[in-house]
């Protein structure tokens, strides 16, 4: 099926009070992904093209994060929030031609997979004409319930209606549905406000449909994929589900995870193979591993790209913009800041570079500093090929350090320097015979004077 034909509308419109948040619901992350991310990624893998978002009043940066999420889906707005069927209807334009499918989704969802929403939709291919997506789960209570007869779903029963023969069932509702095109507008205009809220609930268009003689079938999957977020605590049992998952992919994936439980995935990282991550390391977004790279304990690494055969921390930091060639070192407490470290080179200690090339198998010393920003513009340091950069060397940009040469140990250098050159930036060293002594003398009289009057010691 072409995927023009289909249409995929996600209602994203709650503000989450419960989350005592100032934004709307689904802009919260999991991941480093917000919620609606995720689910639009999901549709996105399923090859649903068509996508419209219903959002709430003045949600300008819910309208922001879908154009750069899926800048293919339309945005509409729910003035008023009148329920789930309501907040579809506020999606009409984008049904209005009838699409051959409507899937229905919730923005708070974000561990729903492409596989799921690909199933749901093929539930429609083979004669049904609405797919509702359902759980089984041993704990029910506070879930709508799935009554179906000879394999087909008659209603979803809400379990405050429900009779205590209907809350034994056990298959749930998770809220995601497909309608065929040819019937969603008639349905959802047959969904009235008879209940206790006044509200329009798209759980109704189950019943409607059953009563117009149309086949209602159910598509299940796990209740972990399909849970929903409403509160902070529930946010933070999803997080934990979705690392759960990202561990055990990049295990089977070919990586070596030391302390599975203490690494931090991000939605998009990209681990290689012979990958060793070693204890308390977290990927923030945008990182791409090569083959058998190792990261040391307790590196952060954020929108950065390493080449296989290189050596991270520990204590590493890499920020966005780090770029870390084939087999280079970036050792302990040393930040990298959108700066490439070329094949071979080493930063091993106590370093920061940022705005900067460092040429392949340089070694730059403990301590190095470049001075990228002057308070207003940052600059940038150039450092050839095989430079040796000594220990405590502060180097102000903008600057080029030639292949090859050489900075002593403890300058601060502010002039470029030519290859295989030697530069030293510091101030000449002064003697004193005898001077020692005659400050310890002074300074141990000091003390004792102290120490009789009371005054220190």
């Amino acid at each position: 099926m072409p995927s023009a034909d289909r249409l995929a509308i996600v209602l994203a419109a709650g503000l989450g009070t419960r989350m005592k948040s100032a934004h709307p619901k689904v802009m919260h992350e999991v991941g480093n992904l917000s919620l609606v991310g995720h689910v639009l990624a999901a549709v996105k893998a399923a090859e649903i093209e068509r996508i419209a978002v219903v959002v709430g009043p003045d949600m300008a940066d819910l309208e922001a994060e879908v154009a750069r999420r899926a800048p293919q889906a339309t945005c509409h707005e729910q003035t008023e929030r009148l329920g789930t069927a309501h907040a579809a209807m506020a999606a009409g334009p984008a049904y209005a031609d009838a699409p051959r499918q409507v899937l229905v989704l919730f923005g708070d969802t974000p561990l729903i997979t492409a596989e799921t929403v690909a199933r749901v939709s093929a539930g429609l291919e083979t004669g049904a004409d609405l797919v509702v997506l359902g759980f089984e789960t041993d704990t029910p209570t506070g879930y709508g319930r799935l009554l179906t007869t000879n394999g087909s779903v008659t209603a979803i029963r809400e379990e405050k209606d429900a009779s205590p023969e209907e809350r034994a069932v056990r298959l749930c509702n998770s809220g995601i549905m497909a309608f065929d095109g040819r019937i969603f507008a008639d349905i959802l205009s047959r969904i009235g406000t008879d209940n206790a809220q006044g509200e329009y609930y798209l759980t109704d268009a189950v019943e409607i449909a059953h009563a117009l003689g149309l086949t209602v079938v159910v598509e299940t999957a796990e209740e972990d994929e399909l849970q929903g977020i409403n509160t902070r605590a529930q946010l933070a049992r999803v997080e934990a589900e979705f690392q759960t998952r990202a561990r055990a992919r990049a295990m089977a994936e070919g990586a070596t995870l030391v302390a599975p439980e203490t690494v931090f995935f991000s939605h998009d990282t990209r681990i290689g193979r012979d990958v060793v991550i070693e204890p308390n390391v977290v990927f923030g977004p945008g990182v791409t591993i090569g083959d058998n790279v190792r990261v040391r304990a307790f590196s952060h690494l954020e929108a950065a790209d390493v080449a296989s055969q290189a050596t991270l921390g520990p204590y590493a930091r890499l920020r966005p913009g780090a770029r870390i060639g084939e087999g280079a070192h970036v050792g302990n407490f040393v930040e990298i800041k959108n700066a490439t470290v070329e094949a071979g080179a080493k930063v091993n200690h106590l370093t920061y570079i940022g705005d900067a090339r460092i040429g392949a198998k340089a070694n730059i010393g403990a301590g190095t500093i470049t001075c990228n920003y002057d308070g207003y513009l940052k600059h940038h340091t150039d450092i050839g090929a095989g430079a040796f950069v000594g220990s405590n060397s502060t180097l102000v940009a903008p600057l080029t350090i030639g292949d090859g040469a050489y900075l002593g140990a403890g300058g601060v250098v502010t002039e470029d320097v030519p290859a295989d050159a030697l530069a030293l930036g510091r101030a000449r060293q002064v003697i004193k015979d005898g001077m020692g002594a005659s400050l310890r003398t002074r300074f141990a009289a000091a003390k004792a004077e102290k120490a009789k009057t009371g005054d220190g010691g």
